[in-house]
């Protein structure tokens, strides 16, 4: 069974198991190559998220916690709870991100049109993607 590739600027996202027309759970693999672009910290108003990391080194914080994740560790976001991560490492974070209920394929499909349409990312456009599938991106940190 094939399953399609979307590429969102360096990263690629490829869906195992898309339960978002049932409103079930969505499992992908995520690629992120060291020091890739990757999205602004965010919470998710409907769907809670786990990631479980393959290979590399994966950064990923929830609230005030950081984490260095490697192969065989995971990180639960609870709904609402703002998050992000990064790839600081030297080698390719490759992760299985879990979501339930899942926002599906079509969210990556349309960031990517987005992300991918040459020059820097349109934030306005960014985030109107992200808040129609339930993202809401934080706010900036106080300095």
């Amino acid at each position: 069974m094939s399953h399609e590739v979307v590429r969102v600027g360096q990263m690629e996202i490829r869906y195992l198991l898309d339960g978002a027309e049932k409103g079930g759970l969505g499992v992908f693999e995520m690629t992120v190559p060291p020091g890739a672009r990757v999205p602004p910290p965010h919470s998710h108003s409907h769907n809670e998220e786990c990631v479980y990391v393959l290979e590399g080194v994966l950064r990923y914080s929830v609230g005030d916690e950081t984490r260095e994740l490697r192969a065989g560790d995971s990180m639960s976001t609870p709904r609402g709870s703002v998050h992000s991560f990064s790839n600081p490492g030297g080698e390719t974070a490759r992760v299985l991100v879990m979501l339930t209920p899942d926002i599906g394929g079509r969210y990556f499909r349309d960031v990517a049109a987005v992300v991918n349409a040459g020059g820097p990312p349109d934030p306005v456009k960014l985030t109107e993607v992200m808040t129609r599938y339930g993202l809401v991106p934080a706010a900036p940190k106080p300095s």
